[in-house]
């Protein structure tokens, strides 16, 4: 079992690897929610958009969900005040996505990756970006 200190030393992939997301994921339907969260290089194709941001306690946010294989999707967060890119949406469904940020799992029904920016913080060390038909977000 990871630590929080651990996971925080660890880089995503510097390829896509759905497969590593999917077995994290498998292990957090297994153990439930933890307060490890995990480096992620997912892609994909986006299969819905929250066409209107939304500003929550830590700034405005951009939301799609995302197919990393059949009959399995995660939510996306992108902070957009971080982020440089123009204003939301900036991607659509069936959009080809490739995606690096923090994964995080609260519960089945409150899941996603988030940090999809170049920033880093705190409690997250690991840079993150959205690339959307091979143009990418920081």
């Amino acid at each position: 079992m990871l630590t929080l200190g651990a996971a925080q030393a660890q880089i995503a992939p510097v390829q896509c690897d759905n497969q590593k997301f999917l077995s994290d994921q498998a292990g957090f339907f297994q153990t439930g929610p933890t307060r490890v969260d995990l480096p992620e290089h997912v892609c994909g194709e986006v299969i819905s958009v929250t066409e209107r941001s939304r500003r929550t306690r830590s700034g405005v946010h951009g939301y799609f969900i995302m197919q990393v294989a059949p009959g399995r999707q995660i939510r996306i967060v992108s902070d957009l005040d971080r982020m440089q890119a123009p204003d939301w949406p900036w991607v659509k469904t069936g959009d080809a996505v490739d995606v690096v940020g923090r994964y995080y799992f609260d519960s089945a029904r409150s899941q996603g990756i988030d940090w999809t920016h170049h920033g880093t913080g705190r409690h997250w060390a690991s840079p993150g970006y959205v690339q959307v038909n091979g143009k990418r977000y920081e």
